[in-house]
């Protein structure tokens, strides 16, 4: 796709609009009847048949000055979807930051996402289907990282969806001090508060994969709110700690939305006056911008 125009279309569709949900699917027969499926494309695909009434200045101010703007269909813009427009199950009730597990882009960067049917199995070989949220609503995201908020530093960016979080700070760990709370030797710039991960320690294996807060910190020291009394083994060799999540176990990267569709005209524009200043706006059709 080409254009996009960062607008949502007027949401006042009369009553009787429909929305039609599909998939990129290649099915051949076979003379014996056999059926094999491909998916062309993994993603949910949605087009809609929209309708409006309107005084004809509005309708021109408000509809058909969108579809001008975007040229009948070569540029994009925002349609909200009212049966799905949240990151919730039902696509209605309030998203959390614990919706779906966002896909890694690169190191530090993320994708929103929605996954449909999270309260039932998924098939063996691809799992739900995931539609990527290009367009989430200007102020209404939430992360969490190992389902902890991660506000601090993170960036999201609601007119592709991507999210990034703060630059990755680490430390190579030279020594471990078991505890209530755990002490790690080696030198660090982290702050008291900030959540860290722990991986390719030797000696204490229970450490690795364990996120926490930093709750005292020195040049040459942290402290991590771990209780490791219990933990088996002792200290070797290695070991580093980092801020950016593991995107493995449990320190994965997660999150939730209200979003928009991005979608483009791809019908002509009929309007019919129904009287002296009201038009009526009929057959047209959007369809969803899989990759804007």
């Amino acid at each position: 796709m080409g254009e996009f125009i960062e607008e949502r279309l007027d949401p006042c569709i009369r009553l009787g609009a429909e929305t039609e949900d599909g998939f990129f699917l290649d099915v051949t027969r076979t003379a014996s009847g056999s059926r094999f499926a491909s998916l062309k494309n993994g993603k949910p695909w949605r087009t809609f048949d929209i309708e409006y009434v309107k005084a004809l200045p509005e309708l021109a101010q408000q509809v058909i000055s969108l579809y001008y703007r975007t040229w009948g269909g070569f540029a994009g813009f925002r349609v909200k979807a009212w049966d799905d427009f949240t990151t919730a199950i039902d696509g209605q009730s309030a998203y959390t930051s614990l919706d779906a597990r966002l896909d890694v882009v690169s190191d530090g960067v993320y994708q929103l996402v929605k996954e449909y049917g999270t309260d039932k199995p998924g098939l063996a070989s691809i799992g739900r289907p995931r539609r990527t949220i290009f367009k989430p609503v200007t102020g209404k995201a939430a992360i969490a990282v190992a389902g902890l908020a991660y506000p601090n530093g993170t960036n999201i960016d609601y007119a592709t969806g991507r999210v990034t979080l703060a630059a990755n700070k680490t430390s190579t760990i030279t020594g471990i001090t078991k505890g209530a709370t755990t002490i790690f030797t080696g030198t660090n710039s982290f702050i008291i508060g900030e959540s860290v991960a722990l991986k390719d320690i030797i000696g204490i294996a229970d450490l690795n994969g364990r996120r926490a807060l930093v709750t005292a910190r020195s040049s040459g020291t942290f402290t991590l709110a771990i209780n490791s009394s219990a933990m088996s083994g002792s200290y070797v060799s290695g070991g580093t700690a980092q801020t950016l999540p593991l995107n493995s176990g449990t320190d994965i990267v997660t999150g939730g939305c209200e979003f928009d569709y991005p979608v483009a005209f791809s019908s002509r524009f009929n309007v019919s006056a129904l009287g002296m200043d009201i038009g009526q706006a009929s057959g047209l059709t959007l369809e969803e911008i899989l990759n804007p």
